[in-house]
């Protein structure tokens, strides 16, 4: 394997897999970015320049630095655009069968010294890593959104992951900015098995209307110093990654309180997916609480 990580591909141009590549750009480092839906591809580069421009408004970095990043970035119509680099991270939906066939793509197209990482935020990435040929240089890079400003990156070591490549992990983790702390791979990992009991827990008071959305966010930002509660933490996050997160969790622990609130699952029947989609716990317009 390379010494160390000097080019970054990113596989899926959402809003984190945007995300990773801004901060992979503005550390420095070229990225190539590829999104497999090509009437979504021209929001990639939107995205991302928004963002930077937010920064340079905010005053933390000036237009040249600005231009600079945006240069780094390739968004590329071919995933066999990504071969060639150091290290991929692959950002698609929260749904294991097409995570398992991109990982099964990306290998096919990058050498053998390439590590392959993932940024799910749930499924253990031994049963990614188990369907390819070298799970040794597979691991798990589990960034927070939004990822240019969030500096957490949970690094998941699998069963077969090399120490080379979660060395390799850190140090590029570090390389953009991010503090990264190290987990064994069990779903949802450090984080979300702490938070999602925490956010279910939220969304059953409003199920059982024991209170009002608003009194339940602000009992946790006023009481505990929260800076959103957690209604408002389940829009922001997105309604149908936390299901897909606490199916995850659920099956692989069978405790209730990972379990899906029923009146979530209805929730994204409805397409209420929170911000995103515009309606959540709360109504939005561009963005913003409406």
């Amino acid at each position: 394997m390379t010494e160390i990580i000097d080019t970054v591909a990113v596989v899926g141009g959402g809003f984190m897999g945007s995300g990773i590549a801004e901060s992979t750009a503005t550390a420095g480092l070229p990225v190539t970015i590829y999104e497999a839906d090509p009437e979504r591809r021209p929001g990639v580069t939107d995205r991302i320049g928004k963002s930077l421009a937010r920064a340079v408004k905010g005053g933390k970095m000036d237009q040249a630095a600005m231009d600079e990043s945006l240069a780094r970035i390739t968004v590329a119509d071919e995933l066999s655009e990504i071969a060639g680099v150091d290290l991929v991270v692959e950002v698609v939906p929260e749904d294991l069968d097409l995570k398992l066939k991109v990982m099964g793509q990306i290998e096919k197209i990058v050498d053998e010294e390439t590590i392959i990482a993932s940024n799910t935020s749930s499924i253990p990435i031994a049963e990614l890593a188990g369907s390819l040929d070298h799970p040794e240089r597979v691991c798990g890079l589990h960034f927070f959104a939004p990822v240019p400003v969030m500096k957490l990156v949970e690094v998941v070591v699998a069963l077969d992951s090399s120490e080379e490549t979660i060395t390799k992990a850190r140090n590029f983790s570090e390389r953009i900015g991010k503090r990264p702390i190290e987990t064994k791979d069990r779903s949802g990992f450090v984080v979300n098995m702490l938070l999602v009991p925490y956010l279910m827990a939220g969304v059953r008071m409003y199920e059982e209307e024991f209170a009002t959305p608003e009194d339940i966010d602000e009992g946790m930002r006023l009481g505990c110093g929260h800076p959103m509660g957690p209604l408002e933490l389940c829009d922001f996050i997105g309604l149908d990654v936390l299901y897909n997160v606490c199916d995850s969790l659920y099956e692989e622990f069978k405790r209730d309180e990972y379990a899906p609130p029923p009146i979530l699952k209805r929730m994204v029947a409805s397409g209420r997916f929170g911000r995103k989609s515009g309606r959540g716990f709360y109504e939005y317009e561009n963005g913003a609480k409406a």
